[in-house]
């Protein structure tokens, strides 16, 4: 009997590309030794476009829904630019108290309106996070949550003017000045800074990779 030959094996590159321009995300990449380029959005993409909340939507839906519009956004930007083969991780995070989104102020005044509704209350922070490998695309998702102690107004007004909240969901980071008012944390820190290391290497193993 003739045995076919078998199809080749689709081959796994030593790297990732990482759609985010994050400096946090790339942070944690590194933490756990995945070497990554960056596939970034080019000047024809909108990608504030995609992070747009729609009416009535739960803020674990809107999370896991911008992730995998990010994810078909990254897959096609790779096609186009005719690049080697390899995972793509991409991620989003938000902040919600209740049913309500916190995402990124959108000026000065927005950051400090988020941080009074943040003070000496618990929130959550959603951080789904996804691979795509070819046409396939896994995703995950974290929830932590935050306990924060009074935010003195004189601090907000102080962090605000620093410019650290803008570009931020929920208008703080937790690796920054903000930590000093963390009184618990109930998660993972890394899905709060953007990227859940946990989900993020389970779901790079699945596309073939071994991060450290």
């Amino acid at each position: 009997m003739t045995r076919l030959p078998r199809p080749p094996e689709p081959v796994t590159q030593s790297f990732v590309y990482l759609a985010s321009k994050s400096p946090r995300r790339q942070e944690l990449l590194r933490q756990i030794g995945v070497r990554f380029e960056l596939l970034l959005p080019g000047e024809g993409e909108d990608p504030e476009a995609l992070e747009a909340v729609r009416a009535g939507e739960s803020p674990s839906a809107y999370v896991r829904r911008v992730t995998l519009a990010k994810a078909q956004a990254a897959r096609a930007r790779l096609a186009s630019r005719a690049l080697p083969a390899a995972p793509i991780v991409v991620s989003d995070t938000t902040v919600a108290i209740g049913g309500r989104i916190l995402g990124k102020p959108v000026d000065a005044a927005d950051a400090t309106r988020m941080l009074r509704m943040l003070s000496g209350r618990t929130h959550r922070v959603l951080s789904a996070v996804a691979v795509v490998r070819g046409t396939r695309v896994e995703s995950a998702l974290n929830v932590s949550r935050v306990v924060f102690a009074r935010l003195p107004a004189a601090w907000i007004d102080a962090y605000v003017a620093s410019g650290e909240p803008m570009d931020k969901a929920g208008a703080y980071a937790i690796q920054g000045d903000a930590a000093r008012h963390v009184r618990r944390i109930d998660g993972s820190h890394s899905g709060i800074m953007g990227l859940p290391l946990y989900e993020t290497s389970r779901l790079l193993r699945g596309a073939g990779q071994s991060p450290r």
